[in-house]
């Protein structure tokens, strides 16, 4: 599983200095400060809620089927990643589908808020979503709808819920894999599952971003934060 490999990337731990959960974000502050969705009602609120636990032994939360953990063990990994930085560039993965997905057939796992410019961009968008909105499919019509796309981008959500596993498998050959949102591990061991770009980000400003946490404010209100993309060498944007 892909949780597995990229667990096993994390050899070196670091003290817990911060946990902050808000209604829609989730906050670890360890080596970096690593950020996750929050799904159900977030885990703690400060590190002496833990336990004195390390960021690894929180990451371990990450293969947790109850939603909050698995929520609060995704940031933690991503307090603990050391992102190459280099073969990083600083891409909004909306402006990468919208371009990617012209006049193609498009999957998207996951309601985001530029479905409807995406949309009119691709040929054929299908949004798969656990609670369809109007327009959208329910997420288990995935197994159907994905091996039809040229195009599949999915949230890294999908690593909360524990189907991103399943819905890489559903790929066709030669489709563009792109994994996307805050919580996605900027890691490059996704490549070693299908995955051709990784859309994910980075805390530059943890004092700020841990203010609009707690704030519940909306990704897109949420300054000191880069959008940073990683693509396979071979991935052409």
């Amino acid at each position: 599983m892909i949780i597995d490999d990229l667990l096993a990337t994390l050899t070196t731990d670091a003290p817990v200095r911060e946990v902050r959960a808000g209604p829609y974000w989730i906050a670890v502050c360890s080596r970096y400060c690593g950020l996750a969705s929050t799904l159900g009602q977030a885990a703690g609120s400060d590190a002496a809620d833990l336990g004195g636990a390390s960021a690894r032994e929180l990451a371990e939360r990450a293969r947790s089927a109850t939603l909050p953990e698995a929520s609060l063990g995704m940031a933690a990994v991503n307090s603990l990643l050391d992102v190459d930085e280099s073969r990083c560039v600083e891409l909004n993965a909306r402006d990468l589908l919208i371009e990617r997905g012209r006049g193609k057939r498009v999957a998207l796992a996951g309601h985001f808020p530029f479905v409807p410019a995406l949309r009119e961009a691709a040929g054929h968008l299908w949004v798969l979503e656990l609670h369809p909105r109007p327009g959208d499919l329910p997420a288990a019509e995935a197994e159907r709808i994905i091996p039809q796309a040229d195009v599949v981008a999915i949230s890294g959500t999908a690593f909360l819920n524990h189907t991103i596993d399943a819905l890489l498998s559903y790929r066709r050959p030669g489709a563009l894999v792109v994994v996307l949102g805050p919580t996605t591990p900027l890691s490059p061991v996704l490549f070693a599952h299908g995955v051709d770009v990784i859309s994910g980000a980075r805390a530059v400003a943890p004092e700020v971003a841990l203010r609009y946490v707690s704030e519940g404010k909306s990704f897109r209100e949420m300054p000191g934060v880069r959008l940073l993309t990683m693509q396979r060498p071979d991935t052409t944007t």
